[in-house]
């Protein structure tokens, strides 16, 4: 029995440990984020295998607040402690090999290093950015025959006119490419990237950021000398912080002195653009080329609090991007070194998912300054911990690359198997959707493939997807479609005759004008606003009734266009509530008529309250005509012709603008000038209105606090 309970014990202990190291390790979370910014749970991508310490690789003096770590192709690691005046290289079991820290340089006198901060390793040579001496080392990878790194070169400040005056070269991050170009990253340069040929010669700057100047500083700039044009910090474009070059020389390159207002609200605005973006992808002309396909542009944390509304102790702002690594089959990561997290991104710039986070466990960072890939691994540089994590892939990593693999490679069918199996695992991945649509799409099922898009929000695809059902269903009704076409026209011809008949008749005639001659004679005012708008007042051809008919025939037509649009247009079918449709109607009719109505009193005008809304009313005629049609039209056209829509509802604003401006002209039998002075001064007149009314409901809202209070603490008294 004894024995038995011993066993038990054990089990238990057993158990507790177990479950104690799996929380130890998953010490936080993976996800991706919705269209809406909200973070969606996703199986972890990599998981951390071990920490890499200054006695695990064998170092006799600590590292001391490194700043870079890269991988050559052997896998071998290195490090730059610039503190401790070396590159550390490490094999590819992270144990020390040899320590770069002095050298014989070409004028045949020994030198050492002096805080480098920045290496690259490409081919068989090593690139150091030898911070604190001004200049860029190159040596050959370490030599087993004789122990050491040879050096090569050494490249000093480069001269150019571009530089201005005071600029000071100081070197913290180089890129190379397979031909020897080099790429220099200084830390107080904001013209851009320093590009370098193979023997140093200064080629030009890449990738100057965006400068923009509001309109004080515009006005301000002109009363300013050249010289503190040239000091402003306000017209000084951003530095980079870092950068690294892909196997084709693309160049990736990070900066974290954005504004973060500014760099939020390109991610919130989801800019396709790159301007304000932390991270770039350069081709050797400079032109940003990085695709910006996915929900936000690649600039890591998208929803993120304020600085007076984050918790104590949580990062707050937008996230402070230092560097960037280079995976496989076109996968990319960034870190955010404010939270200590990884974003991992493919080739179009969709997200693939997040990991990482502030703490002590093992997978948690306390200040992660560089990232680097290693095969299947990703190692993480912490300039505090003085070590680096090492994060190996999962098998739900292993088969979102082979997923990505399969799709790179035109394997398709492969690649949709891959995707359903990553579906099962994660059911909020839209990548995977987008790959099962695409499969669709080439085989042929147009709806099977406009499921799958609309299920990920890719409105593009889905547009495509959309054009082919559409020519396939021209195709099978292509008699029908002209016929509909004619019918439809003559309908409106015919339509459009009986109208003008019976408006013309009822003026000529006498006869009595019923409700629905008065809704009837909106089609000829339309057309004919001058002598329509003096038949409206003076002949008594419209009324209050009428007016009011259109005014909700207007609503209505608002409404369905928030109900009624297709899928390509309003995606995530956001639409506002009736009583707000009607509002948006309401409100600014009443307005208008009640700000033009207390000006014109003033300024001799001859139409009444009445007039002016029968007026207003009537002007609205074209949006019921033409916005239901161009709601109808968005679902039959594509992504690419919403132009024609954007026509019609720009065409229909311009009409009812023309109206309600003539409206008021001829109701008030004023002049061209003075209905101009008119309708500004009603513009204005609406805005004090609507100031007034807001004061006034604040005032009420504050009295009715402020006497139900008092009956509160009465009632408590008593």
């Amino acid at each position: 029995m004894k024995r038995l309970a011993r066993i038990i014990s054990m089990c238990f202990a057993v158990i507790l440990v177990l479950g104690s190291v799996q929380s130890f390790a998953a010490s936080y979370k993976s996800y991706t984020y919705s269209i809406k910014g909200e973070q969606l749970a996703s199986p972890d991508g990599f998981s951390p295998d071990r920490l890499v310490d200054s006695n695990y690789m064998g170092l006799k003096t600590p590292l001391n607040e490194p700043t870079d770590i890269v991988v050559d192709e052997e896998g071998n690691v290195y490090i730059a402690d610039p503190n401790n005046n070396r590159i550390v290289i490490l094999d590819k079991y992270y144990k020390l090999i040899y320590e770069l820290t002095s050298f014989v340089n070409d004028q045949g006198v020994n030198d050492t290093l002096r805080g480098a901060k920045g290496l690259c390793v490409t081919g068989d040579k090593i690139y150091v950015a030898d911070t604190g001496a001004q200049r860029i080392l190159v040596f050959n990878k370490y030599d087993y025959a004789t122990g050491k790194c040879a050096f090569v070169s050494r490249f000093e400040e480069p001269v150019s006119d571009s530089f201005d005056e005071d600029d000071v070269y100081m070197p913290v991050a180089i890129a190379a490419d397979k031909a020897g170009r080099m790429y220099v990253v200084s830390a107080t340069t904001y013209e851009g990237i320093i590009a370098l040929d193979v023997d140093g010669t200064f080629s030009g700057f890449v990738g100057a950021q965006k400068v923009t100047y509001n309109a004080f500083q515009l006005f301000w700039r002109k009363f300013q000398t050249q010289e503190q044009r040239d000091k402003s910090v306000s017209y000084i474009s951003t530095e980079y912080n870092n950068i690294t070059i892909d196997e084709d020389g693309f160049v990736y390159a990070t900066t974290s002195s954005i504004e973060e207002e500014k760099q939020q609200s390109a991610i919130e605005g989801k800019s396709k653009t790159g301007d304000y973006a932390p991270v770039r992808k350069y081709n050797s002309a400079g032109d940003d080329i990085m695709r910006r396909n996915g929900f936000y542009p690649p600039s890591g944390e998208v929803k993120v609090r304020s600085e007076n509304m984050a918790k104590e102790g949580e990062a707050n702002g937008a996230s402070t991007i230092v560097d960037a690594a280079i995976g496989v089959e076109g996968t990319w990561s960034i870190v955010d070194q404010k939270r200590s997290r990884i974003f991992t991104y493919d080739i179009n710039g969709e997200l693939l998912f997040a990991f990482g986070d502030v703490g002590t466990q093992l997978g948690n960072l306390k200040n992660c300054v560089a990232i680097e890939y290693q095969g299947e691994k990703l190692l993480a540089l912490d300039t505090v911990m003085n070590a680096f994590t090492v994060y190996s892939r999962t098998d739900y990593g292993d088969t979102l690359i082979e997923a990505i693999a399969a799709n790179n490679d035109r394997r398709y069918d492969e690649a949709a198997d891959y995707w359903k199996a990553i579906l099962q695992r994660n059911n909020n991945f839209d990548a995977a959707y987008v790959g099962l649509g695409k499969a669709a799409y080439r085989s042929g099922d147009w709806d099977g493939a406009m499921d799958y898009f609309k299920y990920c929000y890719d409105t593009t695809d889905y547009s495509e997807a959309f054009k082919m059902k559409r020519k396939s269903w021209v195709e099978k009704w292509v008699i029908v479609i002209p016929i509909f076409i004619v019918a439809l026209c003559i309908g409106l011809v015919k339509f459009f005759g009986y109208a003008a008949k019976t408006n013309k008749r009822v003026a000529t005639s006498g006869e009595k004008k019923s409700f629905g001659k008065h809704i009837l004679y909106a089609f000829h005012l339309m057309l004919h606003p001058f002598d329509g708008f003096w038949d409206l007042k003076h002949e008594k051809r419209g009324s209050v009734g009428g007016a009011i008919f259109w005014l909700g025939l207007a609503i209505l037509a608002f409404a369905y266009n928030g109900i009624g649009q297709s899928y390509i247009f309003n995606p995530t079918a956001s639409t506002d509530s009736l009583l707000v449709q009607i509002a948006s109607v309401i409100v600014p009719v009443v307005l208008w008529c009640a700000a033009n109505w207390c000006l014109t009193t003033l300024m001799e005008g001859e139409g009444s309250f009445a007039d002016i809304f029968k007026a207003t009313c009537y002007s609205l005629v074209p949006i019921p005509l033409l916005l239901i049609p161009s709601t109808i039209l968005t679902h039959v056209l594509a992504e690419n012709e919403a132009g024609f829509i954007s026509l019609i509802n720009g065409i229909m604003w311009v009409w009812v603008g023309l109206l309600i401006f003539f409206g008021c002209m001829i109701t008030h039998d004023y002049s061209l000038g003075k209905n101009v002075i008119t309708c500004i001064g009603t513009i204005v007149g609406m805005a004090v209105i609507m100031f007034l009314g807001i004061l006034f409901s604040t005032l009420v809202t504050k009295m009715i606090m402020f006497v139900s209070n008092i009956i509160t603490e009465i009632s408590y008294r008593v």
